[in-house]
C-alpha cells in the first residue's frame, strides 16, 4: 500500500437547522461553537478534527450510511443525558445490542461503553444485558 498523507480534516452534517443540532452536540460532546461561515456552524476542533454543520434544504431520509460512537463509562447514564437534550433511542435495533441513538434531525449515532465490550461472531454486542 502507498503512504498517504491524507487524513480526515472534519466530519460536517446536512442540517435543515445548523444552529439547533450544533446546540445539541455541544453539549453531548463538550464542545463549544465556535464559528460561523456561510452556511456552517463548527464547534471546537480536538484531536484534529472538525465538527461542522451544514445548512440543507433537504430534510434527513433513510439510515445513515456511516454513523458516529459516543464512548461513555455509563451508557444508560449517558441515554437518559443525551433524551435529556433532544435526542431519542431508536427502535429496531435491539438485537444488535447496541444502543442506538438519533439526534434532533434524526442522524443515528450509538453510544457504546468507554472501555472494551466482546461482540459475538455475529457482531452483536452484549453491553445493555
Amino acid at each position: 500500500m502507498a503512504d498517504s498523507s491524507a487524513q480526515i480534516n472534519a466530519l460536517v452534517v446536512d442540517a435543515t437547522d445548523p444552529e439547533r443540532l450544533a446546540a445539541f452536540w455541544s453539549e453531548v460532546l463538550g464542545r463549544p461553537v465556535v464559528g460561523r461561515t456561510g452556511p456552517y456552524v463548527w464547534l471546537r476542533r480536538e484531536n484534529d478534527l472538525a465538527l461542522g454543520f451544514q445548512r440543507t434544504d433537504t430534510p434527513k431520509s433513510g439510515k445513515n450510511r456511516m454513523h458516529v460512537d459516543i464512548a461513555s463509562p455509563d451508557p444508560a447514564a449517558e441515554q437518559r443525558r443525551i433524551e435529556g437534550l433532544g435526542g431519542r433511542r431508536l427502535e429496531g435495533y435491539e438485537d444488535g445490542g447496541f444502543l442506538v441513538m438519533a439526534d434532533p434531525e434524526g442522524n443515528e449515532f450509538c453510544v457504546i461503553p468507554a472501555g472494551p465490550f466482546e461482540l459475538d461472531d455475529e457482531g452483536r454486542a452484549h453491553y445493555l444485558d
